[in-house]
């Protein structure tokens, strides 16, 4: 009988008496498995963070070890075992999060699946991409007010705002990058916020567009796309990396492993390490990215009332840089000679091609024979390389 007690005492149903807060996160994780495989939103990503959190928060699994990471560090001594903590296989893991493996391998493969055509074809959609990321800083300013204002238990520091801040870029690596550097004991509620907007695009940004748009605008049609070369595309991401790298050094890991990626696409010769970028590597990490940031969302630092403020500043965010967007091609309307179409400025966040089909969608709604896809696909493109770029801002000015 006793030892039936002793085993029963060290089962992880025995453990919940103790951590209802743990308890509470596995619910959480159902409810994000549901929204991922029932509902369909942004599945490959969500359904292994929701996993990934579930893990984390089985009482005496022992898979993550948050005091391993504490105070947003590396403590190798665990690794060395010279502490009482044995590391678990999603302390490993977490480790290309920390040391920022992960997100820029995700910039690879996405760069490996990007075709810069369209933004070279049209560059003012550097300029819509551009305005998009209004949403970062006006978050970061709105996260900066909060804890000016006085309300303690919402209050962000600088690098916290910061790190908040960049959801609105609609760009989980990038987000996972910055707060990785920048605040790491936010790091899984950025994250989920993040992607969950990411999956939430088509339900966030229409009534935003139509609001800030006339019907009159939601019918102009644009004029074909120049054919670009392949000369072209082969020297863009040659001058990209090199021009931002050279002037913002810190977005140099992001904007280097995108350009890297769509240079293997482009030049013809490298056939078999695109193709593995674009599938089996990017599959890969993105298991290996989406578990070890949901296994960061144990219950001391979910459950915190903060999280509910990063969510309400990160709607803020996608709202704001949608809106960025739109204004600014209503805005070149009134110079230009041939129209833009103010429903691909939307397209400036950087959740590729989701924001750019649904400024298509939108654009059809109001005329069946207007094709917006293509020009979308420029601001879209534009706003990836416009969030790297406003990390590296960020992480040059305040990490």
């Amino acid at each position: 009988m006793d030892a039936i007690k002793d085993f029963l005492s060290t089962t992880g149903f025995a453990m919940f008496a103790d951590n209802w807060g743990q308890l509470a996160m596995l619910f959480i994780s159902f409810a994000l498995l549901y929204l991922a495989i029932v509902k369909k939103f942004e599945p490959l990503l969500l359904l292994p963070i929701a996993f990934g959190m579930l893990l984390s928060n089985l009482p005496g699994a022992g898979m993550y070890n948050a005091e391993i990471f504490a105070e947003g560090h590396v403590h190798w001594e665990y690794f060395a075992g010279k502490m009482d903590v044995t590391p678990g296989l999603l302390d490993y893991l977490y480790l290309g999060v920390k040391l920022n493996i992960y997100p820029c391998l995700i910039f690879l493969g996405v760069g490996a699946m990007t075709d810069f055509g369209p933004l070279i074809a049209n560059p003012k959609s550097l300029l819509l991409g551009a305005a998009a990321q209004l949403g970062i800083f006006s978050t970061y300013l709105g996260a900066r007010l909060i804890n000016a204002i006085g309300f303690e238990k919402l209050s962000f520091s600088q690098l916290q705002a910061a790190a908040i801040g960049i959801i609105g870029g609609a760009d989980g690596p990038t987000s996972i990058y910055t707060a990785s550097l920048l605040a790491p004991e936010l790091l899984a509620p950025i994250a989920v916020a993040a992607y969950s907007y990411m999956a939430l695009v088509p339900v966030i940004q229409p009534p935003i567009m139509r609001l800030l748009t006339t019907e009159k605008e939601r019918k102009i049609k644009m004029s074909q796309l120049r054919p670009v070369s392949k000369t072209e595309k082969i020297i863009f991401p040659i001058v990209i990396t090199v021009f931002v790298s050279l002037l913002l050094p810190s977005a140099a890991p992001l904007i280097g492993s995108l350009m890297l990626g769509n240079l293997m696409k482009e030049c013809g010769v490298v056939d078999r390490i695109a193709k593995t970028a674009q599938n089996e590597l990017m599959n890969i990490v993105t298991i290996f990215l989406g578990i070890t940031v949901g296994a960061t969302a144990t219950a001391e630092a979910f459950l915190d009332p903060r999280t509910l403020g990063i969510m309400v500043l990160g709607i803020v965010a996608f709202s704001f840089g949608t809106a960025g967007g739109v204004l600014l091609a209503k805005f070149m309307n009134l110079f230009t000679k041939n129209k833009i179409n103010p429903l691909i400025g939307s397209a400036g966040v950087s959740a590729v091609p989701m924001a750019a089909r649904v400024s298509q969608s939108e654009g059809q709604k109001a005329d069946p024979s207007n094709f917006l896809l293509m020009h979308a696909m420029g601001p879209n493109v534009a706003g990836v390389i416009g969030s790297a770029i406003a990390a590296g801002l960020l992480i040059s000015l305040l990490g």
